[in-house]
């Protein structure tokens, strides 16, 4: 678990950063309705969170900043027993000022004469520009005196890219659930008969530990579906003979896992599934052996091609020169996707991949991320020899840079032909 201690240290980090005579303002998430009077699952805004720890929706965090002085405010949503009556209890703000360790807390209800009263003598006004919310929309209708807008996100997305030691801590929880998950699949794919049943093992699992959100939507694809990259229907039967590529992970505590493995439904690869997956695997243990500190993600994804492209010409594939190949971009219609990721709060963790002078930032210890090479061959596609058609292959792993390199966070999630073909015997 994070601290207040941390949380706090960060708000500082970043109130330090804002310029004199300004005011930064972050929102937490508003409730999402699914149809009529229902909602989605509440998630927290992610930049709120990694500030706040906070899990309410109805709040803000406002830096008011002078010169070299800052306060730092939060307001929450105050007690109702009616309203808790229907949608849970709320900390409210007497509670609020004992946790957090803020200048002052307020009700929601005060916020529009309060951020009047701090936007006084001040000319810059920071906030979320991806964030849609009514509080916004009050915040910009008494921002008269503002000159400057500038987005916060960016500030704080950036210091999200180095992942503190507690951060990691629940990353690798997550992860120690999803190794659990992805190896009941390996166990269960010959006993079931649909992808959606495979779905339900791992998220019951996902939820039986603690982990009561997915990171993302479930990706169970058997087959041809593989092929499609963002494949959620989950709902087609499972046949001997085919791989299914499975992209699942949890969230733990607001912390993500991402992880995939192609594993094959009847236990045992097939002559030409080895040969793909054995191909893609290489790839993928090479480029994660090159991690390390001030290496750029594009070298790693450089490598990637040029490996993918060069088995894929071995293989009968493609078929000409790796070099010429590469520059017409041939090898892209069969691996059209980055090597891989940022990963922490989401997912897809949202940090800058260039800095402010729009060159590309260099991996630093700390940052984590995936690595997921893939080859996805359509069933309908003539080119390919005929016994790849029809299979597509992933591989993914969540790797930590270090000082010295990197660590596999995820290497204990079975990825070799003959650990996977043991293991689904058991």
């Amino acid at each position: 678990m994070i601290k207040e201690k941390e949380y706090k240290g960060r708000r500082e980090k970043f109130a330090k950063k804002l310029q004199s005579d300004s005011v930064a303002i972050f929102c937490a998430a508003e409730q999402k309705v699914r149809s009529n009077d229902t909602e989605y699952p509440y998630r927290q805004d992610s930049n709120f969170y990694y500030l706040t720890g906070f899990k309410e929706d109805n709040s803000t965090l406002v830096f008011v900043k002078k010169n070299t002085t800052y306060k730092i405010y939060l307001f929450v949503e105050k007690k109702d027993p009616v309203k808790e009556l229907w949608t849970g209890k709320r900390l409210g703000a007497e509670k609020a000022k004992e946790l957090f360790d803020v200048d002052d807390v307020f009700e929601i209800e005060h916020f529009a004469p309060k951020l009047q009263e701090f936007l006084e003598e001040k000319n810059k006004l920071y906030y979320d520009f991806k964030v849609k919310n009514k509080l916004l929309d009050q915040v910009k209708l008494l921002a008269k005196n503002i000159l400057y807008y500038k987005d916060a996100a960016k500030t704080v997305e950036t210091m999200r890219l180095i992942k503190s030691t507690n951060e990691i801590k629940l990353i690798q929880k997550a992860l120690e659930i999803t190794k659990e998950a992805h190896h009941k699949a390996i166990q269960m794919s010959q006993k079931l008969s649909f992808e959606y049943e495979l779905q339900a093992e791992i998220e019951y699992i996902f939820k039986k530990n603690g982990a009561y959100s997915d990171a993302y939507t479930s990706i169970v694809a058997s087959g041809d579906n593989a092929n499609t990259l963002h494949y959620i229907d989950n709902n087609m039967a499972l046949n001997k003979g085919d791989l299914i590529l499975i992209d699942a992970g949890c969230e733990y505590e607001y912390y993500s896992s991402d992880i995939t493995r192609t594993i094959p439904v009847s236990g045992k690869f097939t002559k030409a599934q080895k040969e793909l997956y054995q191909m893609v695997l290489d790839v993928e243990k090479k480029i994660i052996s090159m991690m390390k500190p001030n290496i750029l993600r594009s070298e790693l994804q450089n490598e990637a091609e040029k490996m993918l492209c060069e088995g894929m010409v071995k293989l009968g594939i493609l078929k000409g020169s790796v070099k010429k190949l590469l520059k017409d971009k041939v090898h892209k219609k069969y691996f059209p996707h980055g090597i891989g990721h940022y990963m922490g709060l989401d997912v897809h963790d949202q940090n800058p991949y260039k800095n402010q002078k729009n060159k590309e930032i260099p991996l630093k210890a700390g940052m984590i991320l995936t690595i997921e090479p893939g080859i996805y061959l359509p069933e309908d596609d003539k080119k390919i020899p005929k016994k790849y058609r029809g299979i597509g292959i992933r591989i993914e792993d969540d790797i930590l840079v270090t000082k010295e390199g990197y660590e596999n966070l995820s290497k204990e999630i079975l990825k070799e032909i003959k650990d996977i073909e043991s293991y689904s015997s058991l």
